[in-house]
């Protein structure tokens, strides 16, 4: 059906949708893509920018705040798109298209032993974070319900190489309630992929968790958290790894009509190929450009 029989509601749904489905690190571009669609500036102004919203929550998108990073989800919106930072005490709208902040509020804490907590918190989270990830982010906030006091600790780090044709997200959130001498840890890590040389290829990997921390004192549930986030992120790396490494060994083995031996080692094509005085031709240099990159990767 051509957009143009569609009424502006139906527009707007189907606008959203497709800048929901947006993967991380693409919303800018499939916005742009679909304004030479629509040329409707008017409408994809206002659409960008709740679908900008949602897609800053659902992939935790990363900002700077006086020199802290700052982690946006639907833990920290205040109403009328707008976020809250802890550190810096101000709530914020924050245009994704423009990647720049705006109405910027001083917004009030209530100081507590729960805030203090969260300090303690972050501070060992971001010891974790700063040892394992590359450019990781990390943020604790703090949320009241129903008189219960909860601790949100979210980790976000990520690589787009649009370039290179790929992106990858890795996140995880973390939420326990302030109890006096055992608390349950909730948990989800999510990670994300997108390559889109020659194929479109969506990878999208998740675990729930859950586990029981003992309360001692503020410092040493600040540690216990810290080693058990390491500890339960670790286990699924190495699982993703691992299913990874037995993806790869059966692509190998349907895409080759026989059996090679894994020798582990890095295969030189282009050297073997100069010694044999082969002609490279675009389609037999592809699949050995192909079969290189799988070596690499079972590496």
């Amino acid at each position: 059906m051509s957009l143009s029989v569609l009424s502006r509601k139906e527009k707007e749904r189907v606008i959203r949708r497709l800048l929901i489905q947006a993967p991380p690190g693409e919303f800018v571009n499939a916005f742009d893509d679909l304004c030479l669609l629509i040329r409707d500036e008017k409408l994809m102004h206002h659409q960008g920018e709740c679908a900008g919203h949602q897609h800053c929550q659902k992939y935790s998108v990363p900002l700077c705040i006086d020199g802290n990073p700052v982690l946006l989800s639907h833990h920290n919106v205040v109403g009328d798109y707008r976020f809250f930072d802890y550190q810096s005490k101000l709530s914020f709208k924050f245009d994704l298209l423009q990647n720049q902040l705006r109405d910027i509020q001083s917004h009030g804490i209530i100081r507590n032993e729960t805030e203090y907590l969260r300090n303690v918190v972050l501070c060992a989270l971001k010891l974790y974070v700063n040892d394992h990830y590359p450019t990781g982010n990390c943020n604790v906030l703090r949320k009241s319900v129903k008189n219960k006091e909860f601790l949100i600790a979210c980790i976000e780090d990520h690589s787009y190489e649009t370039r290179d044709c790929w992106n990858g997200l890795w996140k995880s959130k973390w939420i326990f309630q302030i109890n006096p001498f055992l608390t349950q840890v909730t948990g989800r890590i999510f990670v994300q992929a997108h390559f889109f040389r020659a194929v479109n290829l969506h990878i999208e990997i998740s675990k729930d968790l859950k586990e029981s921390l003992e309360v001692v004192n503020q410092a040493q549930l600040a540690l216990n958290f810290a080693r058990l986030v390491e500890e339960q992120e670790n286990i699924f790396q190495a699982a993703v790894l691992e299913e990874l490494q037995e993806l790869s060994n059966e692509a190998l083995r349907k895409i080759l009509r026989r059996d090679l031996p894994v020798t582990r080692t890095l295969i030189d094509w282009q050297r073997i190929l100069s010694d044999l005085n082969l002609v490279m031709y675009p389609k037999l240099g592809y699949v050995i450009y192909s079969r290189s990159v799988l070596c690499n990767w079972i590496i």
